[in-house]
């Protein structure tokens, strides 16, 4: 096997008060943006709010400033205005907070505004999605079923395959990862949207592939915390075993995620900007989180693993 790194024997165990502390700070930012999400106080995307979105370009360059001035002059305060970068330009993607009733009239109005506002300067628009109130409410409802789901699974399945406690561990460190991303994302006032939580689930599932390595090597070293009873130095020889596959799958999976995040176009920005931060977070929580929750358990309820 590859090794970037050779033998470590770095002391893990021996900062996870440190790490308890950062991570403390990293879920308290979780949960307040997941009570946000829930309240319908956080920046949602059309997908959870409702609302009209509008993509096309000008046969003419424009200005953002303009094109926001005209919206705001026709009763659109709250559009939101972005430039896209694509091939084709002046290309532009315009949202507006959809009311009730107002159904497929909404898109149609943003076009007479533009065709109004500038007539010497043709819109040609590209796709039109709406989404109503009600089913924005219902994709809140489901994405959160989904995300509570698979943190069930992971438990159920760490369980069958390991032990309760590392089902346990491995549980809390998904929902460390998710929610300290999901922090992330409320700090930078990003739209939590359909893609994100694709993001966020696809996260839980990098982390547990990540948490169940170090597992696995804690499990064939088990034998050896038997003979000698020093639990903490077995989890950090485990850790120091596999640390060279752990950064040499973070580095790829951040690399392609990076190239995605520049490249990709506007679509799927924010989904690889919560995939970059979930495998560093993730990366992290199954050094500095999993593995010092077991060894915290078991200093204070000893017990023989089998």
């Amino acid at each position: 096997m590859l090794e970037l790194i050779k033998k470590t024997s770095i002391d893990f165990i021996g900062k996870r008060y440190y790490a308890f502390g950062l991570s403390g700070i990293l879920v308290l930012l979780g949960i307040i943006a997941f009570v946000t999400v829930v309240l319908g106080k956080a920046k949602l995307g059309i997908d959870f709010s409702g609302g009209t979105m509008i993509q096309g370009n000008f046969a003419q360059p424009i200005s953002i400033s303009d094109l926001r001035a005209a919206m705001s002059r026709n009763g659109y305060t709250d559009a939101e205005i972005q430039e896209l970068q694509r091939e084709i330009p002046n290309s532009f993607l315009i949202r507006v907070k959809a009311t009730s009733g107002t159904g497929g009239q909404v898109a149609n109005q943003l076009i007479l505004v533009l065709e109004k506002e500038f007539p010497n300067n043709k819109f040609k628009t590209d796709s039109v999605d709406e989404v109503g109130p009600a089913v924005g409410k219902s994709l809140q409802s489901k994405a959160r079923f989904a995300v509570l789901i698979s943190l069930i699974g992971i438990l159920l399945y760490i369980w069958v395959r390991f032990d309760f406690r590392f089902g346990v561990a491995a549980t809390v460190a998904t929902f460390h990862d998710v929610l300290a991303v999901l922090g992330i994302f409320f700090i930078l006032q990003k739209e939590i949207t359909l893609l994100v939580i694709t993001a966020l689930l696809t996260l839980a599932g990098y982390s547990l592939t990540d948490t169940v390595v170090v597992f696995d090597r804690i499990r064939e070293n088990l034998k050896l915390f038997r003979k000698r009873g020093d639990f903490p130095s077995l989890i950090n020889a485990s850790i120091n075993e596999v640390l060279s596959r752990t950064i040499i799958t973070s580095t790829t999976v951040f690399l392609v995620v990076t190239v995605l995040f520049f490249l990709g176009g506007e679509v799927v920005h924010d989904f690889a900007l919560a995939l970059m931060l979930g495998v560093i977070i993730g990366t992290y929580s199954s050094i500095f989180v999993a593995s010092p929750l077991m060894v915290e358990w078991e200093r204070k309820v000893p017990k023989r693993f089998k």
